[in-house]
């Protein structure tokens, strides 16, 4: 890579966000910042924006665009606020690819506008393809787009797939740690407190995540994104829980043949991988010892206590916006979980609700994903009250 690769990093100031920011400064060489985004953590937007000197920054919400505003004019640095600013701003001349580090729905419009501009994509922003996998997809290859997974499970299937290119896949295997609530069933679950659901054993995660990881909603939208991401059929995926996070998943070939990808749980190596694809840089990260980790377990996941994964699976079946009215459902009750307003199993409750009711379309539209998202939230936020 002899010119520095100018990224566009949404998302700077979340957990993907910041950790990105560490590979960049250990590969300054490499990497330049054309642009920082945030929603509304503005202290850590402005001290970032001061450390990497970007040539734009855009905070999301506008009540705090003067605070940065202010903070970064002497700095020389372009400041932007708004949701059309941040979709604006992937389409850069300054800019070769995209880190979609938010968190939500909120990173479909932006990913849309990036790869309208023929922005290659780091994707660690599963929603996008959650909510509108054929329509991105599609697009994506109409301009010539690629799509490098950032998530770390997904990030294991892509390095597996390199070199085999013309083998058939016959299944993936995507790990699962099953969370800080594995092996436990609905009676136990009845009182889970919002500070027992964020203590994940294996990975530093923003809070959303983590709650979804709890419920294993986060696997169950991992599952839809691996199948517009690799072009696989409903029954070509599956799911494994491993709670030692060491095999972040695996890939087996019509043959029988089985490959997995192993390492530490950190996320900054899938995301360097996606930045500097198709090489490897060295780096200094702790290494995996076997002699550490003597066994690896492997076990099924519970569907009758976790049955958020298991209507991911539902509706990855039956498609359309169904994916969308999940996935909305879902951000909204977790939304009101960490709020203290309902109880942790409710949270799927309240998605299953949602995708049982609200109106199916087969072939949506982008501007129909978009009304299902909004009638969805509003549905979901009656439910709570």
């Amino acid at each position: 890579m002899s010119e520095k690769k100018k990224i566009a990093l949404l998302g700077s100031t979340g957990s993907i966000g910041t950790q990105t920011l560490e590979v960049v400064k250990s590969y300054l060489e490499i990497f330049e910042l054309s642009v920082l985004t945030a929603n509304r953590n503005a202290d850590l937007l402005i001290e970032q924006a001061l450390e990497f000197r970007p040539n734009v920054v855009v905070i999301a919400d506008e009540s705090l665009y003067e605070k940065v505003e202010s903070a970064l004019f002497d700095a020389d640095i372009n400041v932007y606020t708004g949701e059309e600013a941040l979709a604006q701003v992937t389409q850069m001349d300054e800019v070769d690819i995209v880190l979609t580090a938010l968190v939500g729905f909120s990173g479909l419009k932006p990913t849309i506008a990036a790869i309208e501009a023929g922005k290659n994509i780091a994707l660690a922003n599963k929603e996008t393809l959650v909510v509108a996998g054929e329509i991105i997809t599609k697009l994506a290859r109409q301009k010539g787009v690629n799509i490098y997974p950032v998530d770390s499970e997904h990030s294991a299937i892509f390095q597996c797939l390199t070199g085999e290119y013309q083998n058939p896949i016959e299944k993936i295997y995507l790990t699962a740690s099953g969370g800080p609530f594995r092996g436990k069933k609905r009676a136990d679950l009845q009182n889970t407190t919002k500070e027992q659901a964020l203590k994940h054993p294996n990975w530093e995660m923003g809070a959303k995540i983590t709650i979804d990881s709890a419920s294993m909603m986060n696997k169950g939208l991992e599952v839809i994104e691996a199948k517009w991401l690799f072009g696989l059929k409903n029954e070509q995926i599956d799911v494994i829980v491993h709670p030692q996070s060491i095999v972040h998943s695996l890939v087996q070939f019509k043959d029988g043949s089985m490959k997995a990808q192993m390492g530490l749980p950190d996320m900054k190596l899938p995301i360097q991988y996606a930045l500097t694809y198709p090489n490897r840089l060295e780096t200094d990260f702790e290494r995996f010892n076997f002699m550490d980790y003597p066994t690896l377990t492997f076990e099924k996941p519970d569907l009758e206590t976790f049955t958020n994964l298991r209507l991911a699976y539902e509706v990855m079946e039956k498609g359309g916006n169904a994916p969308c009215v999940l996935n909305a459902a879902n951000e909204i009750s977790v939304a009101a979980f960490l709020a203290d307003k309902i109880k942790f199993l409710e949270i799927a409750e309240i998605n299953e609700k949602a995708v049982s009711e609200l109106a199916f379309i087969k072939n949506p539209s982008l501007e129909q994903l978009f009304e299902t998202d909004k009638q969805t939230r509003i549905f979901a936020s009656n439910l709570i009250g």
